[in-house]
């Protein structure tokens, strides 16, 4: 998964030819309609009141697509306070989309700075965010047999072949107790240990302030539901959703739900503080996003055609439900974020 995703030139996110959007075989909430960033840089200007508005604030994005997020958030922060005190950082692997966002961004030149990767990045005072990122992470493939196996890869000929191993490392079977996991036989599932590590990258940057992420994914309890027997490992190529990651190697996306457990509980470990967890509908809802509707669109001819686009964001049938929100803080103290004012599920972690 790491080398399909990720080898240089010729992994799908690394690719010359790499798409996004609706031409590419996904896209964001961002690319759903500019409110989106809007609303982010919204929860931005909060976290920086919160941290008494510092002269010098960070705001570093990782993995930053076609660069709509940025844009749609500067836009909406141009004639705001936090403006002059804003120092926006993208930390993006792919030359190419680098490249294509410094020419997209061209009216923000002068804000933004570019780094190849956080771990770049040191003394960072402010908020690292990334939205869908994390589902991006290489996972282990594990099933239960007699006993728990890793899922390794062999080649037969022409193709891919899969084989059942001894698992490759201690920290699977702990991932499972922590997590209080007991999957029956014949369960297949994955195992992100990558958060880990990147949770230590994020601390190692970041000196004070808030990560905020925002993925699809579950709670422990629900990511391994008995019911749920094949894991949640997908495949997006050409528009078709397939659960065979040995074809179209390099030219297809591969994805795996988020364990929004593992955030916290890492998180925790390393000195983070979990402020809240919700539904991103929730998040966005709570967070004023109606305001917003009003204040831009209230007397706009095309109202109802925003509020449909809007509305992706917000219902259980578009983004609303299935993605997540979840910020945590290294800093004095415990914040409280309006985003979690109508529901914060942190307990459930």
């Amino acid at each position: 998964m790491d080398m399909a995703l990720y080898y240089p030139g010729l992994g799908y996110y690394t690719s010359p030819e790499f798409v996004i959007g609706r031409k590419g075989d996904f896209y964001t909430s961002s690319h759903l309609h500019a409110i989106f960033g809007m609303i982010i840089g919204k929860q931005l200007e909060e976290m920086w009141e919160i941290m008494e508005k510092p002269s010098d604030f960070s705001a570093v994005e990782i993995g930053a697509g076609k660069g709509y997020l940025c844009k749609d958030m500067l836009e909406y922060l141009k004639n705001r306070h936090i403006f002059h005190s804003l120092n926006y950082i993208i930390a993006e692997l792919n030359p190419v989309l680098r490249e294509n966002q410094r020419n997209f961004l061209s009216d923000f030149s002068d804000k933004i700075n570019w780094v190849s990767s956080v771990n770049e990045l040191h003394g960072i005072r402010g908020c690292i965010f990334s939205n869908e990122l994390l589902d991006a992470f290489p996972v282990h493939l594990v099933k239960k047999e007699d006993v728990l196996k890793e899922i390794f890869i062999s080649f037969n000929e022409n193709y891919f072949i899969e084989q059942y191993q001894d698992v490759s490392s201690i920290d699977i079977i702990n991932y499972l107790k922590h997590f209080s996991v007991e999957i029956p036989r014949g369960y297949r599932t994955e195992i992100n240990l990558r958060i880990k590590d990147w949770l230590r990258d994020i601390a190692e940057a970041l000196s004070d302030g808030f990560l905020l992420t925002v993925d699809y994914g579950y709670i422990a309890q629900e990511y391994y539901e008995e019911d749920r027997t094949k894991g949640t490992l997908l495949c997006y190529h050409k528009h078709q959703v397939t659960e065979n990651p040995y074809k179209n190697i390099g030219k297809q996306d591969v994805t795996a739900h988020v364990n929004f457990s593992s955030l916290k509980r890492w998180g925790d470990e390393i000195g983070f503080k979990t402020i809240g967890y919700c539904p991103q509908g929730t998040f966005l809802v709570a967070l004023g996003i109606d305001e917003l509707i009003t204040e831009l669109y209230g007397d706009s001819p095309d109202y109802e055609a925003h509020i449909l686009k809007i509305k992706g964001l917000l219902l259980p049938q578009g983004m609303g439900e299935s993605h997540k929100v979840i910020i945590q803080y290294k800093g004095e103290g415990l914040p409280e974020l309006r985003g979690f004012s109508l529901r914060n599920n942190v307990r459930y972690l």
